[in-house]
């Protein structure tokens, strides 16, 4: 579940970088700034506005990544919430260009050993990270909103691997959003097959740039989030700017 950035989180200077960055594509209009401080992208115009010098920054939909199961847990009531925290109909989810082209390679390598990846969340909006906060206000398992998450960036995902002929799931340490220590990535105490899956799932990752998550064996971060701002727009409007 945990979309911060790094379990140190992030330091003021990177704040102050984020400001710093956003004015640089900002036009005579001002982003709008959370409470917490945090500037952040609400509207489709400052969104498009974002990409003119940066089209990278795009956000992509990860459904046409080959054998992908989205089983998009806050579309649902499974997850430790109990209720959904995005809308029903949310049948995709999506990342930044760079970080979906990594992702998608991690899936071929996975397919040549017979596996898929099972994606439990990739972007999150912003508003939904400050509705976590108030539920689970620890760093180690969510994001601070004042400092907002790789997820509302568009550079975190969270998932795990199934066969790909029975599409069942492979042993993992835990489920998806356990708060106990056996889901920490260096945890031993598991069997020979949780633990294999858990390193080859973090291997493929980091393979291909990702960093795996201290707490949370099932989340992979991409390097660098200063590069890329905070959003708090929604699956529909992001879906319908999706270019074939």
């Amino acid at each position: 579940m945990n979309n911060k950035i790094g379990k140190a989180g992030i330091k003021p200077a990177f704040l102050t970088g984020i400001f710093l960055a956003v004015s640089c594509w900002l036009s005579a209009q001002q982003l709008p700034v959370s409470p917490y401080g945090l500037p952040f992208i609400n509207s489709v115009s400052f969104y498009r506005e974002s990409l003119i010098n940066h089209p990278e920054k795009q956000m992509v939909s990860l459904s046409d990544i080959p054998g992908i199961i989205l089983d998009l847990r806050y579309a649902s009531h499974n997850n430790f919430m109990l209720r959904n925290l995005y809308p029903e109909n949310t049948i995709t989810t999506f990342l930044r260009k760079p970080v979906y082209r990594a992702l998608k390679r991690v899936a071929r390598d996975l397919a040549g050993q017979g596996l898929v990846l099972v994606i439990f969340d990739a972007y999150r909006p912003y508003g939904v990270t400050e509705e976590l906060w108030r539920t689970v206000p620890d760093e180690r398992y969510a994001a601070n909103p004042a400092k907002g998450s790789g997820h509302n960036r568009g550079i975190a995902v969270d998932l795990t691997m199934a066969d790909a002929k029975t599409q069942q799931r492979v042993p993992m340490p835990t489920g998806f959003d356990n708060f106990s220590d056996t889901a920490n990535q260096d945890f031993m105490g598991l069997d020979t097959k949780q633990l294999a899956n858990r390193e080859l799932l973090k291997k493929e990752m980091k393979k291909y740039g990702f960093i795996p998550l201290s707490t949370e064996w099932w989340h992979f971060s991409w390097p660098n989030p200063e590069n890329f701002e905070v959003l708090d727009l929604d699956f529909e409007e992001l879906s319908r700017l999706q270019t074939k």
